[in-house]
């Protein structure tokens, strides 16, 4: 589930919608959480009971109440995708008691009394990923998918090192009250070509399972194959005069600005990309021609290719597809529009478009369903399916739960 910053969060409070026996099991059953199916033990669960959860990716810390879980340990605390009871099932649900904490079905919130702290649905205070110390369990997306930038308080401090080694900034520093007192007067600073380009919103797609709700919008979307890379940000920003026009290459959180900073890869494929399809060229030409009106514009997408992730598509180099076009005048352009400019004009890949005119089933096993299929690239198992709305505002994604337990073991 995305949080309001766009990032993604792995464990935190949600409210059981419905359990349903499995046939021939007596002791499990199935716990229903939005369009997620977690298979439980019988009774630990009832309809309207809060209950925290934790997402597939997950990794669990090494701690308890954790380590009193044996099935856990045997996992090496990691949560994927599963088929359990002939049936699949999608993450890991824990009662508050588990915790030490206190259910409260009529608020839908959990409460700390450790901390006299309530975790309520209805805010992000349900968010526990941090609290609880859960990461992903992939060591490489701890470092591509959590932000990238140091915590702001220690960056703060170090610009300021002298100052913060008196002992009141240190005192400060060491509660929450204190560094967020210290961050109004110390906190800014100039921007650097290294640093996230502000106006660049993060790419991320919400899976359909957090936000069932969508299906019931029956108006025609955009189905696109969802490829298995990494994600790729090239944005372009008309230079005011003195100033040079910013050029920047980034990952889903990190700018590369020089061709030696260290990659996740043995070489860096975002300038490889930019350099093979000359972005800066194409982009300044539409910034300065067809966009002369904009301040920016971004182009983001999905590199893949050899050694990128599991998933190579029979790849012999690496290679680049767009799945997004965002000016600051209109924001983000719908996909068929997009096609036309960066693909046929500009000669710039796109994702493959699978379906124009796609009306939205009425259940997520439905829209899953339509989701695993063969890719169009390589005629294996394709990742997923990403829908948009027609005029591009609307977006989320189906992944396949059958290329999860083929890719993510």
């Amino acid at each position: 589930m995305l949080n309001s910053k766009n990032e993604r969060e792995l464990a935190y409070v949600v409210t059981i919608d419905e359990v349903t026996s499995i046939e021939g099991y007596d002791r499990v059953e199935l716990a229903h959480v939005g369009g997620w199916t977690v298979v439980v033990g019988k009774g630990e669960f009832h309809k309207g009971d809060p209950a925290i959860y934790f997402e597939i990716d997950s990794k669990l810390p090494e701690v308890e109440p954790f380590t009193n879980m044996e099935f856990l340990a045997k996992k090496g605390y990691k949560i994927k995708t599963q088929k359990m009871c002939k049936s699949i099932s999608q993450g890991l649900l824990m009662s508050a008691r588990n915790f030490g904490w206190i259910a409260d079905p009529i608020s839908k919130s959990i409460y700390n009394d450790q901390k006299n702290e309530i975790y309520s649905i209805e805010d992000e205070s349900r968010f526990l990923t941090k609290q609880l110390g859960v990461t992903y369990y992939v060591a490489e997306d701890n470092i591509r998918k959590s932000s990238s930038t140091a915590d702001k308080y220690k960056s703060m401090a170090r610009r300021h090192s002298k100052l913060f080694s008196h002992g009141l900034f240190r005192w400060l520093m060491r509660r929450d009250w204190g560094k967020k007192l210290l961050f109004v007067f110390f906190g800014k600073k100039k921007d650097k070509k290294s640093d996230w380009p502000v106006w660049v919103v993060k790419t991320d797609e919400e899976r359909v399972q957090n936000m069932p709700w969508i299906l019931e919008d029956k108006e025609p979307w955009v189905a696109t194959e969802k490829i298995d890379g990494t994600s790729t940000t090239f944005t372009l920003k008309r230079g005011k005069w003195p100033r040079k026009d910013e050029f920047y290459v980034c990952s889903r959180n990190v700018v590369f600005d020089k061709s030696d900073k260290t990659c996740f890869y043995d070489n860096n494929v975002y300038l490889e990309m930019a350099e093979k399809y000359h972005i800066f060229d194409k982009m300044k030409q539409l910034l300065y021609n067809q966009f002369s009106d904009c301040e920016w514009i971004t182009i983001q997408g999905e590199t893949y290719g050899p050694g990128v992730q599991k998933r190579d598509y029979h790849a012999i180099e690496h290679a680049f597809m767009a799945f997004n076009f965002i000016t600051s005048k209109d924001g983000r352009w719908g996909t068929e529009k997009m096609v036309e400019l960066l693909q046929e004009q500009m000669d710039i890949p796109c994702v493959p478009v699978l379906d124009t005119n796609f009306i939205m089933p009425d259940t997520v096993e439905e829209l899953l369903a339509y989701a695993t299929a063969e890719s169009v690239c390589d005629h294996d198992l394709r990742e997923g399916i990403v829908f948009r709305s027609k005029d591009g505002s609307k977006s989320f994604k189906a992944v396949s739960n059958e290329f999860l337990m083929k890719y993510h073991q």
